[in-house]
């Protein structure tokens, strides 16, 4: 595989390649001009010279005859097609004005004209023709010479000046070898040059900023799967005793009862946070990509419909004004909800929950849920939103995820969430959406 050619060497072979074209069609218009001109010259000493004899013709003509020319010229005296004088190098009959005959086998170039304004007799002059072309292919080699000599030119100033003009390309070239963090252009009179260092900057920045996502996913993974290993390694722990003892003792069918029943219920613990942690990851891999205009009130009476529907003899109602619009993302507002008004009932006993939503002046939104249940002791109320943490008056078989889920769901939407005293006796938690 041939190597490739650098942007310079391209810059001169473009350079030679355009001087080629144009000395070559200079050159050709040169040599035709000159052959032409040359020609004309010729055909005005002919003339003239015709001028001269004609005025001398009545004493020249005895001459001619006994004229040896040596082929150097000739001059034929013609009255219709008789030849009255000649050189020895005769000219054939012309028709008055500049033509080009072959005389024994050499080109001549002659001009003819009467020896008289109303005379029949012809007067031709010539000469060979190569008196005309030596010039011209002389001089048609001189233009060539220079062409060559400009297009090798051309070359070398193409490759000079390549040089210095594609040397903004090659300092960015070293630098985004050199990993340099700053590519911004050093306003180097290349346009090309300056918009191509803008674009790789910006690409080299995206780049950073992924690897800076990918760097803080991965610590947040580690982090993520240490907590839940740890989490889970105590209902997986019990569950393994309870296996053991079923399959080394011998237990009554009230005890074994009883086991099956932990052993359930520990399952049950386990699903439950392995959901969880599916939708805590599900939040922490969204982007902003994935926020769209939705309708909250819309979304708000939906959860309330299967809320009473999940929890029978649970009252919910919904305080939000029509067509309430912001933009978040629809999964994860609906996760938040539905572990609210789940955590109230689970947790909490309530039997009536409150959901409400407003836009304050400044465009932010605020969602509230209110319940009439046990409540948060005040103490407990910023620690309950970390993970696999359960307030002192949760019941048992929750997965410590459900508020940290909510947590998640308001850092995403560049809110936060706290808990408050509900005006309904149980607890009131604030989640609020940036606009």
């Amino acid at each position: 595989m041939s190597r490739p050619h650098s942007l310079r060497a391209r810059v001169a072979a473009a350079t030679a390649l355009g001087a080629t074209i144009v000395v070559a069609a200079v050159g050709v218009y040169l040599a035709l001009a000159i052959a032409r001109n040359n020609l004309q010259q010729l055909d005005r000493r002919l003339e003239t010279a015709s001028r001269v004899l004609i005025v001398n013709a009545p004493a020249a003509a005895p001459f001619l005859n006994v004229l040896g020319d040596g082929g150097a010229f000739a001059v034929t005296i013609r009255n219709g097609d008789a030849v009255v004088s000649s050189t020895s190098s005769r000219l054939p009959r012309l028709e008055p004005g500049s033509h080009t005959v072959d005389v024994a086998g050499i080109p001549f170039r002659a001009f003819t004209a009467p020896l008289a304004p109303e005379s029949t007799s012809l007067l031709s002059v010539a000469v060979p023709l190569a008196e005309a072309k030596d010039p011209t292919t002389d001089q048609q080699q001189q233009v060539a010479l220079v062409g060559v000599l400009a297009i090798v030119a051309a070359t070398g100033l193409g490759w000079l000046f390549g040089g210095h003009a594609v040397r903004p390309l090659v300092d960015l070239t070293q630098r985004v070898g050199r990993r340099d963090r700053d590519l911004a252009p050093a306003a180097s009179g290349v346009r090309e040059a300056d918009e191509l260092a803008a674009a790789v900057g910006t690409m080299l920045q995206d780049v950073s900023d992924a690897q800076a996502r990918t760097a803080t996913a991965l610590d947040t993974a580690r982090d993520f799967a240490a907590a839940s290993a740890h989490e889970l390694r105590t209902p997986l722990t019990a569950m393994r005793t309870d296996l053991e003892v079923l399959s080394t003792l011998e237990l009554s069918d009230a005890q074994r009862i009883e086991i099956l029943g932990d052993l359930a219920r520990t399952q049950g613990r386990l699903e439950a946070t392995l959901t969880a942690l599916e939708r805590l990851a599900s939040g922490e891999l969204s982007s902003e990509k994935d926020h769209i205009d939705l309708d909250l009130t819309e979304l708000c009476d939906l959860a309330a419909e299967d809320a009473q529907r999940q929890h029978p003899g649970l009252t919910v109602t919904v305080d939000a004004p029509p067509g309430l619009v912001v933009r978040g993302l629809p999964v994860g507002l609906r996760l938040a909800l539905d572990n609210a008004v789940t955590n109230a009932v689970r947790h909490g006993g309530a039997r009536h929950v409150a959901i409400g939503a407003a836009r304050a002046d400044d465009g932010a939104v605020t969602i509230t849920v209110d319940d009439d249940g046990a409540g948060v002791p005040e103490g407990e109320r910023a620690a309950v939103f970390d993970r696999f943490r359960r307030g002192s008056r949760a019941t048992k078989g929750g997965s410590g995820l459900g508020l940290a889920l909510v947590a998640q769901q308001a850092g995403l939407h560049g809110g936060d969430a706290r808990l408050e005293d509900s005006a309904l006796g149980g607890a009131r938690l604030v989640v609020t959406l940036e606009s």
